[in-house]
């Protein structure tokens, strides 16, 4: 089966065209040949060429390859991302690496061998979709940056500890500042990267989210880097890494507590490089990004327990932003519910349906530990459960893993939470800190810090 592929080859030998042209029509759907450079304007206006294969010297006894960087020039000048091949002979190897400074993608050697020929286009192909690619991602984004105001209308809540959250972002979207993100599950950690995103002077370029926890060790470089055609077993076509995805826009690397020690120190390279090699690839490619990173694990106790590197944690926090738990912002709880229960009211076609204020000020008992993804996947529920217009019982929100009305009604914060764990087990191991230590499975030192923290 021909590979769906529009393929230009101009040069001033015909016998050379037509010898392309019989071997590559067997590859591809279609093949136009053209001897004279000067009609190369008229082709693109009746196709959309997929790779160009250009001869560099039209002339006889020419070998400087002039003619080769004007018509070049003439073009990306037609289409900036076209996908272009050099034709050239042995001895103007070092004129065409010159031209692929300028533009080109790649050159063949006269006289070529057909497969040779064949892979160098498969892979100026595979490149060539990948342009597409981003191209495609970047016309979405700018239309939904286009449709959607920059505002925090994502953000529901009015709440003080929300508010700093939103002024911190206002503050430091404008610039080119990396920014870590530290909050529970739940939270809203990629909902502020998305923000911070939209608020900058990149929101008209591309968003890229990479959730560095569901990133095996063998398939890192590949993903975030990038590979090349046979660099390993499956590595069937060239392949652009999410950092090369992201060049001029944001990218945002979830869970970065998760990664081991040795990815820590490959993505450190990275982040002060601004340079990547692609997985079996021989040179470097420059890369332009914001990065925005978030986790839910402290850091800074890892970097003491030397399980994350100080020199990473430094570069990625040039600013920290703490999101809230939702037991620190529970006056918000209210307008979360409303702001949910319109949406699965719409999605289960149940318009109309409300909830009981009196069963909303219950909610605001429950700890929450799953934060807003929680409670929102408790109105989804009880949205889908309800019977009549009005949701009466705090019952409608309860699962298996979750217990509202077992809840005090003065719930603890995280650390009240943490001091009265402490606490308890010192009392179990009668004060012995090192026992004590090992039961909680941290370290001595990390239990005094943690003991100091709470005045105990």
């Amino acid at each position: 089966m021909k590979t769906p592929a529009n393929i230009l080859i101009v040069d001033d030998d015909r016998d050379v065209l037509e010898t392309a042209r019989m071997f590559l029509k067997q590859e591809f759907s279609s093949v136009d040949i053209e001897e004279d450079p000067s009609k190369i304007p008229g082709y693109f206006e009746i196709k959309d060429y997929d790779v160009i294969l250009l001869d560099m010297n039209f002339k006889k006894g020419m070998n400087d390859g002039e003619e080769g960087f004007y018509w070049l020039g003439e073009i990306l000048k037609i289409d900036p991302q076209a996908i272009v091949i050099l034709i050239t002979a042995y001895g103007e190897v070092d004129v065409a690496v010159k031209a692929m400074k300028q533009g080109a993608t790649d050159f063949v050697l006269k006289p070529w061998k057909n497969q040779k020929l064949l892979g160098t286009i498969l892979s100026a192909l595979q490149l060539r979709k990948s342009k597409k690619e981003v191209i495609r991602l970047k016309e979405t984004q700018n239309t939904l940056n286009r449709d959607k105001p920059h505002n925090f209308n994502d953000f529901i809540g009015e709440s003080p500890a929300i508010q700093r959250v939103k002024d911190l972002i206002t503050k430091v979207a404008k610039t080119d500042a990396d920014i870590l993100v530290l909050g529970e599950n739940g939270t809203g950690k990629e909902l502020v990267a998305r923000a911070i995103h939209n608020f900058s002077l990149r929101s008209n370029e591309i968003f890229i989210s990479v959730d560095l926890g569901a990133v095996s060790e063998t398939l890192f470089e590949s993903e975030l880097f990038g590979h090349v055609k046979g660099a390993f077993t499956d590595a069937r076509q060239d392949k652009p890494g999410r950092f090369e995805l992201a060049n001029e826009g944001t990218i945002f690397l979830d869970e970065i507590g998760n990664l081991s020690m040795p990815l820590q120190a490959k993505l450190l390279t990275v982040l002060q490089s601004r340079k990547i090699r692609r997985v079996g690839a021989t040179r470097e490619v420059d890369v332009d990004f914001r990065l925005v990173c978030a986790t839910n694990m402290p850091l800074s106790e890892m970097v003491y327990e030397q399980k994350f590197r100080q020199d990473l944690l430094y570069r990625i926090n040039t600013v920290e932003i703490r999101i809230p738990s939702l037991r620190e912002r529970i006056e918000d709880i209210p307008l979360l519910v409303d702001h949910f229960l319109s949406i699965y009211s719409r999605k289960y076609h149940k318009p109309g349906l409300s909830i009981n204020k009196h069963t909303v000020e219950k909610l605001k008992n429950y700890h929450w530990p799953g934060n807003i993804r929680e409670l929102q996947h408790a109105v989804e529920r009880a949205v889908i459960l309800s019977e009549g217009d009005t949701i009466n019982s705090v019952e409608s929100f309860i699962s298996p893993t979750t217990s509202i009305h077992r809840v005090p009604s003065q719930a603890k914060t995280l650390d009240e939470m943490e001091r009265d764990f402490i606490l308890q087990s010192l009392e179990e191991n009668n004060g012995n800190v090192t026992q004590t230590a090992k039961n909680l499975g941290i370290t001595r030192t990390a239990l005094y810090r943690r003991m100091n923290k709470h005045g105990i």
